[in-house]
């Protein structure tokens, strides 16, 4: 049963950045207001009174009472820190606490060019599509290889005992992939991780979401 709390989120369903925050809200249990932004193609979030909350004009968006934040990676990082009190999707622990931040600026970093490459596939974003596909195909078997590698010494997540935001940051990515021409059959390690997301309580799928049998 999903917590009442005061969250609202401005979103746009096929944004792969708003769905790692529905991820999280889904993983925390957390009612949620959500309100439809035209990303594609009004841009609504670069025009008042979005750009009032948001002076980057980029989405996703979330208020929280008086906080206001932007940035998919920290809404992840409050929400745990505000409303999972255990510590499981945020680690305490040092070293799973660094594991954790380590793949969330991955995700930020290495895998911007996957979600390039999907904007310019899906929305006719400006891009070099061949350049940004090989980028994404790196960062993925920099993914791939990390995975199998805790696989063999027994974990199942990217950072920590159990999973975290950095897989629901993570996971995005490859999993919308598809829809610039990535064949998942290349990365096995990264498609039994995909189920086991898959199988988390709270999970939520969006368009574009293969079922990873």
């Amino acid at each position: 049963m999903n917590r009442a709390v005061n969250l609202r989120l401005y979103d746009y369903e096929l944004d792969e950045n708003g769905y790692k925050v529905r991820l999280a809200l889904g993983a925390l249990g957390l009612a949620c207001e959500t309100v439809a932004v035209d990303m594609v193609p009004g841009a609504e979030q670069t025009r008042s009174p979005l750009i009032d909350l948001n002076p980057l004009g980029t989405l996703p968006i979330l208020v929280d009472g008086a906080t206001v934040l932007r940035e998919a990676e920290a809404i992840l990082a409050y929400l745990a820190r505000r409303y999972d009190p255990a510590g499981t999707w945020l680690p305490q622990e040092p070293a799973a606490f660094g594991e954790t931040l380590m793949w969330l600026a991955f995700a930020t970093r290495e895998l911007h060019a996957a979600s390039l490459a999907r904007r310019a596939a899906l929305f006719d974003h400006p891009g070099d599509g061949p350049d940004l596909e090989r980028r994404a195909r790196a960062a993925f078997r920099i993914m791939e290889d990390h995975i199998v590698l805790r696989g063999v010494s027994g974990a199942d997540w990217f950072a920590g005992t159990g999973p975290t935001i950095a897989d629901l940051a993570l996971f995005p990515a490859f999993a919308l992939s598809r829809d610039f021409g990535i064949d998942h059959e290349a990365y096995p390690g990264l498609r039994r991780w995909s189920r086991r997301v898959r199988g988390l309580p709270g999970f939520c799928t969006m368009p574009g979401i293969p079922d990873y049998h």
